[in-house]
């Protein structure tokens, strides 16, 4: 299953060239990870209330190509493994199809500090 995300470049999210500040794909694929779990019927405030939040533990990250000023990206999130507690997803940002950046990204989810089961929800999400 992937999950797709579009977005616009936004003046903000560039340097004065007009080319994506390299911080700024870590927001965008982050949005793309809350749509995600928002589409999977998950509510991330009850999650918290509840005492339960998803921390990223790990960033591997590769810059391709520059978006620009204007551009309209997608993101996709596919998940490539998971285990009790974690999930590890494939995250790409693409121009017109054409990659420009991707990242490993793991997610665990915590309860204070300690790791907790993830939600039943992702777990059959991504079960099938």
């Amino acid at each position: 299953m992937t999950h797709r995300f579009s977005t616009r470049v936004y003046y903000e999210d560039t340097d004065l060239g007009g080319i994506v500040y390299h911080a700024n794909y870590l927001k965008f694929i982050e949005r793309a990870r809350s749509e995600w779990v928002e589409s999977l019927g998950l509510d991330q405030n009850a999650m918290r209330a509840a005492g339960q939040v998803f921390a990223v533990t790990r960033i591997e990250a590769d810059f391709l190509r520059p978006a620009r000023l204007g551009d309209r990206l997608e993101v996709e999130t596919t998940v490539a493994a998971v285990t009790p507690a974690r999930a590890t997803l494939h995250q790409r940002v693409t121009l017109d199809g054409q990659p420009l950046f991707r990242a490993v990204v793991v997610l665990a989810c915590l309860s204070g500090s300690r790791p907790v089961r993830l939600p039943d929800a992702l777990r059959r999400a991504v079960a099938g």
